[in-house]
């Protein structure tokens, strides 16, 4: 089995990183299950464990790890095993928070061109995750969009996307269906030869069922919604990159039930450009939005321009990201401060005498 790489993103960008008679050769990781890596190369899939080199990037930032749609150099040894040697830079990454006190990222997917927010609309979809989702897209660096699933269960999906289209400003928002293959023609250009389409939703919003559509086959498991609350189940666990006949790929991550934002105010900026062109318009430059005079944040609101809800979910948001830049700042300033005291240990440590006959 021959796999055209090309067809999956690699390009002359990528190909300068690889070293000059290494024997390192070039792979896109489909999925990673504890450690072991499931990588697409041109001569067909293989299986890596991670390389020395990896292993110690990974030690002082875990976030380096290889993750579905990761760029990766491989090395195959006489033995048989094969290795990921190296990571190649990400152009887009979709990093959440970890749950963990350490303020650091979990990165879900990597090399996304575009990544789709995706929320059902049946029971009803769900505004404040939508903007949450999108503030992370936004800040991923991939072209984000949100797609209203199971779209056939709709009075009316046209209309809801309009209206949901308030909350994603700048963002398309398409209804779609994909078990009666409705609304996917959109899609299509998104899985173009050497294009990358993310899906990032909760379970049971139809995110599998998406990905066989656009494959033309059953490639990913689905589970039907319960029928009393039409809440799905989880079914996918891990992230997996899917090329799609003819080239591109879609990379499927599993049911997100929560996703907490890093310290990232460019990507919530963006998700809420409504609310930050409003404050444009305020007094001082500092203002909080909270009791200064001439806010136009807060004269939106009395005036019902702004929806409250909107601007509680922006606050929250704000809340979340300054409170995880302080959690980094913190966490970065100690590391550098354990660093510059082993550096004194090291120095203040006498010199070991010279061996006898030594220089």
């Amino acid at each position: 089995m021959t796999i055209d790489l090309t067809a999956l993103g690699w390009d002359a960008d990528r190909a300068a990183y690889v070293p000059r008679r290494s024997g390192r050769r070039p792979g896109r990781v489909a999925r990673v299950d504890r450690g072991v890596c499931t990588v697409l190369t041109a001569d067909g899939p293989v299986r890596a464990t991670l390389g020395g080199a990896v292993l110690g990037d990974a030690a002082r930032d875990p976030a380096t790890l290889p993750c579905a749609g990761d760029w990766v150099l491989l090395a195959s040894w006489p033995d048989g095993p094969v290795t990921v040697e190296a990571v190649l830079p990400r152009r887009t990454a979709l990093v959440r928070r970890t749950a963990g006190k350490d303020a650091s990222g979990q990165v879900l997917a990597a090399n996304l061109d575009a990544a789709a927010v995706v929320e059902p609309v049946h029971p009803e979809p769900d505004v404040g995750r939508i903007e949450r989702l999108l503030s992370l897209v936004h800040e991923s660096g991939a072209r984000p969009l949100v797609l209203l699933t199971k779209a056939d269960l709709a009075a009316d999906a046209d209309a809801l996307a309009r209206q949901l289209a308030a909350v994603a400003p700048g963002v398309p928002v398409l209804p779609v269906s994909a078990e009666r293959g409705v609304g996917l023609a959109p899609l299509r250009p998104l899985v173009a030869p050497g294009r990358t389409l993310g899906l990032l939703g909760p379970s049971g919003a139809g995110k599998s069922s998406l990905v066989n559509a656009l494959a033309g086959a059953t490639v990913m498991p689905t589970q039907a919604i319960r029928r009393v609350d039409g809440k799905g189940r989880h079914t996918t666990t891990w992230r997996a990159l899917v090329p799609i006949p003819g080239g591109g790929a879609v990379l499927d991550t599993p049911g997100v039930r929560a996703v907490g934002l890093l310290d990232g105010a460019a990507g919530l900026d963006r998700a809420f450009t409504d609310i930050v062109a409003l404050a444009t318009g305020c007094r001082y430059a500092d203002c909080a939005h909270d009791a200064e005079p001439a806010c136009a944040v807060r004269a939106a609101l009395e005036c019902g321009e702004l929806p409250p809800r909107r601007y509680e979910s922006w606050r929250r948001l704000q809340r979340e990201v300054a409170h995880e830049s302080r959690r980094r700042e913190a966490r970065v300033a100690a590391e550098r401060r354990g660093g510059w005291r082993s550096a004194r240990r090291r120095t203040a440590r006498p010199a070991s005498p010279p061996s006898a006959g030594g220089y």
